[in-house]
C-alpha cells in the first residue's frame, strides 16, 4: 500500500506541475495549481477500484478515461502483451498493441511505458500527443508515473488473488483435519442414543447435518461472529451428548461484537481443541468457556478450558504448527492474512491450569464481508 501511495503522490505532483503550466491564465478564478491537484487526485483515485480487478478488458475500459485525464495527452491506450484492451482520445485506436521495452520510450509523437508486475512485463500504456507539439521531459515523467500507478494496482490485484487462493487452501486443510475426528465422535454419540433416546438421536442428527453443511460449504470465506458461534453451539451440543455432565459449557459474548466478520471456522477449531485436550483428558467435570469482549474498534474472543494445560514451549509450537494438529496455526495464519500481523491468536497455558486462547479481530475491515 505504501508503494501505491508513493506512486499516487508522484502522479499527483507531476500532473499538478504540468497542469500549472498549461492552465496558468489571469482570467481563471481558481488557482491553477489547486485546480491541477484536485483534477489529478480525482482522476488517480477514480482508477483504483477498476485496476484492482486486474489487467483485463473491462477494468481497462473503465479506467482509461481517468488515465487520459491524468496524462493530458490527446489519447491514451492500455494494452496487454497480445491486444489493445482500451483506448480513449482522438482518432481510431491502433490495431496492434505498442511494442514496450523495459523502459519508457518515445516513438514519434507517442510515449510508451511498460506495465510491469513482479518484474514481468504484462503490457503497455501509451500516450499520444499532437504531432505539432514538442514532447518535453515532463510528459515522459507523467506517463511513466501513470504506468507505475497502473502496475502497482494490478500487482495488488494479483497479490489479493494469491492470498485468497492460499486462504482457501488453508481452509481445505483445516476441513480435512476436522472431518474424520468430528464425524466419528458425532456419529458415535448418535448411535448411543438411538435405542434408549430416539427423539434425542433425531435432534442430534439434525444438529450434525446442519453443522457439517456449514463446515464444509465451499462458497464462502467469511461469516459474522454470530453465525460462527451459532454453529459452534451445534458442535458443542453433539459433544455434550457424548460427554454428558463431564462437559460444562459457559458462553458470555457481548451482543455488540456479534456483527464482526471473521474467517469461517475460526472459532470452532479452538473449541474443538478445548474439548479434545481439556475434557477428554480431564478427570471429572471440565468447563469450556467462550467469552467475547468489546474493545472499541476491536473484538477479543477467548476460548478457555480447565483441562491439563501445557507448557509454554508446547503452546508456542502449537501456534506455529509444530504440534500434533494444524488447527491453531491454521486459524492464526488466516486471521493475520485477512486482518494483518497485529491480529490473530494468543495462547496462554500452564500445566495443570488449563488453556486460554484469545482471538483479536477488528470490528470492521473494508473489503472483508460475510457471505
Amino acid at each position: 500500500m505504501d508503494v501505491v501511495l508513493g506512486v499516487l503522490l508522484g502522479v499527483v505532483l507531476t500532473a499538478s506541475a504540468v497542469a500549472l503550466g498549461r492552465l496558468a491564465s489571469p482570467r481563471r478564478v481558481l488557482s491553477p495549481g489547486e485546480e491541477g491537484v484536485r483534477a489529478a487526485l480525482h482522476a488517480a483515485a477514480a482508477t483504483l477500484p477498476h485496476l484492482r480487478r486486474g489487467l483485463t478488458r473491462e477494468p481497462a475500459e473503465n479506467a482509461v478515461e481517468h488515465l487520459h485525464a491524468l496524462t493530458q495527452a490527446n489519447a491514451v491506450l492500455i494494452a496487454d502483451c497480445d491486444q489493445v484492451l482500451a483506448y480513449s482520445g482522438d482518432g481510431p485506436p491502433p490495431n496492434e498493441p505498442p511494442r514496450a521495452g523495459k523502459r519508457v520510450a518515445v516513438e514519434g509523437h507517442a510515449i510508451v511505458a511498460p506495465l510491469v508486475v513482479q518484474d514481468r512485463r504484462i503490457g503497455a500504456l501509451a500516450a499520444y500527443y499532437d504531432p505539432e507539439r514538442r514532447l518535453r521531459p515532463e510528459d515522459t515523467r507523467v506517463v511513466s508515473e501513470v504506468a507505475a500507478l497502473v502496475s502497482a494496482q494490478v500487482e495488488l490485484s494479483a497479490l489479493a488473488a494469491q492470498e485468497e487462493r492460499l486462504a482457501q487452501a488453508e481452509l481445505r486443510a483445516l476441513r480435512a483435519q476436522i472431518s474424520p475426528h468430528f464425524i466419528y465422535n458425532a456419529l458415535a454419540a448418535v448411535a448411543n442414543s438411538i435405542h434408549t433416546r430416539p427423539d434425542e438421536a433425531r435432534e442430534l442428527l439434525t444438529e450434525f447435518a446442519e453443522f457439517t453443511r456449514y463446515a464444509f460449504r465451499g462458497n464462502r470465506s467469511y461469516v459474522t461472529l454470530a453465525d460462527e458461534l451459532h454453529y459452534v453451539q451445534k458442535y458443542l451440543r453433539l459433544e455434550q451428548a457424548r460427554f454428558g455432565e463431564r462437559l460444562d459449557v459457559r458462553v458470555n459474548v457481548a451482543p455488540e461484537v456479534l456483527t464482526a466478520v471473521v474467517p469461517v471456522l475460526s472459532v470452532q477449531p479452538l473449541v474443538e481443541n478445548a474439548v479434545r485436550h481439556g475434557v477428554e483428558k480431564a478427570v471429572g467435570q471440565c468447563r469450556v468457556e467462550i467469552l467475547g469482549a468489546d474493545l472499541d474498534a476491536d473484538v477479543e474472543l477467548t476460548v478457555k478450558d480447565g483441562g491439563a494445560g501445557m507448557s509454554e514451549e508446547d503452546a508456542a509450537a502449537a501456534l506455529e504448527g509444530r504440534g500434533q494438529g494444524i488447527g491453531l496455526a491454521n486459524v492464526h495464519a488466516r486471521l493475520q492474512s485477512t486482518f494483518g500481523p497485529e491480529y490473530g491468536l494468543e495462547v496462554e497455558s500452564r500445566p495443570g491450569e488449563g488453556t486460554a486462547v484469545r482471538i483479536l479481530v477488528p470490528k470492521f475491515r473494508a473489503g472483508v464481508r460475510a457471505a
